[in-house]
């Protein structure tokens, strides 16, 4: 099991290097979409903005903790780059919300699980607060609708025993 962790943090260790220097040789206001697919590549979705822009999903879970959305504006050139796994992204998350729109914030999750008896479903993330690995969690009732959210640390934290 240790071994499986080992590779598993080898391997997040080198998305975020790789990462880092895609990041770096983007430039918000001039890289252009081109750009952008050329270091990241094809994103996971594509969501359209009111003003004609769209944001790109690149997500970096399971093994990674942190999501990005790219936002190309309507002249193919990025207007922001945001990693969007983080206690302030966390709080847009409100009950009432579908899965639909907890996707459009915060990305891919890590895992989803369901429970039938309960008719709930669990969506997890793996983020990175204070150098340790949290799991954020939204609970969705069987309309698909947030009714609640919540964060703990994620395995191999202390009190942690692991998958």
């Amino acid at each position: 099991m240790a071994s499986r962790w080992l590779v598993a943090l080898l391997a997040a260790a080198a998305l975020v290097g790789c990462d880092r220097k895609k990041i770096a040789e983007l430039e918000e206001g001039v890289s252009t979409e081109a750009d952008v697919r050329a270091r990241f590549g094809e994103p996971a979705a594509i969501y359209p903005e009111a003003d004609g822009a769209r944001t790109f999903e690149y997500p970096r879970q399971p093994s990674g903790t942190t999501n990005y959305m790219i936002t190309i504006g309507p002249d193919g050139v990025m207007s922001s780059l945001r990693q969007v796994l983080k206690p302030a992204d966390f709080a847009k998350v409100r009950p009432g919300l579908d899965r639909a729109q907890v996707r459009r914030l915060l990305g891919l999750p890590a895992k989803t699980e369901a429970y039938a008896l309960k008719q709930e479903e669990v969506w997890d993330w793996r983020y990175s607060d204070d150098d340790q690995v949290k799991i954020f969690s939204v609970t969705f009732d069987r309309d698909g609708r947030v009714v609640s959210t919540g964060s703990r640390l994620g395995p191999g934290g202390p009190g942690e025993a692991g998958p």
